[in-house]
């Protein structure tokens, strides 16, 4: 099972911004516990003040995300990855951003599984135990100690960046592309189809980063 979460926000300029000449995205997890995800996005490119500007001003901004799953679906297996990104310019400082968040391999839980695993043991527990004295009462803890956290087989502590996205503009070249990101052309051509690309396409940049 698959699920997209969308994330939209708007990031404001010091400055004017006439025009967005290369943007790329980036994502890292920081966190994976009790069906919770957190992390950030990392927006990055340069623009123009003016259309008439020769200079380009650099830009970087951290957008923090915080993703709440449902109890009711496993997440062991689960992976997260960018679905779609894409982005507007209004007001003249102000950009607009929206990002969708896919998040594969979750299913729910069977009813079954959970009703062996946390309430039959524990029952048989308490009857093998059965003395003169009143029967010892369970602890939540001791009813959950079956239950699984998010990612438990992942590093807490330990961030993933899965790739960059950049979005051509009409300065761009796949030389002036793959120099920008330290990558050759025939990486590039591993993960997009290089026949027609055109002003607003995204391409797939691969990265060792961690």
């Amino acid at each position: 099972m698959q699920k997209i979460v969308p994330f939209k926000q708007d990031i404001n300029f010091d400055t004017n911004v006439a025009l967005i000449n290369s943007i790329s995205l980036e994502h890292e997890l920081e966190e994976f516990d009790d069906n919770i995800i957190t992390g950030k996005f990392i927006i990055s490119g340069d623009y123009k003040m003016t259309d008439t500007s020769p200079n380009l001003d650099v830009f970087e901004y951290e957008l923090p995300f915080n993703i709440n799953i449902d109890k009711k679906y496993d997440t062991r297996d689960a992976t997260v990855d960018i679905s779609d990104f894409y982005y507007e310019v209004i007001n003249n400082r102000t950009l607009a951003v929206n990002i969708e968040l896919a998040i594969d391999g979750i299913f729910e839980k069977e009813k079954e599984v959970i009703m062996e695993n946390d309430i039959k043991e524990p029952i048989e527990e308490v009857r093998e135990e059965s003395t003169s004295e009143e029967p010892k009462e369970e602890t939540n803890e001791e009813r959950n100690v079956n239950v699984k956290s998010l990612f438990d087989d992942l590093d807490e502590n330990e961030s993933y960046v899965i790739y960059k996205i950049h979005i051509v503009t009409e300065n761009d070249t796949l030389e002036s592309i793959a120099n920008d990101y330290g990558v050759t052309q025939e990486d590039l051509n591993i993960y997009n189809d290089l026949a027609e690309v055109k002003i607003g396409d995204k391409l797939i940049i691969p990265t060792n980063e961690n």
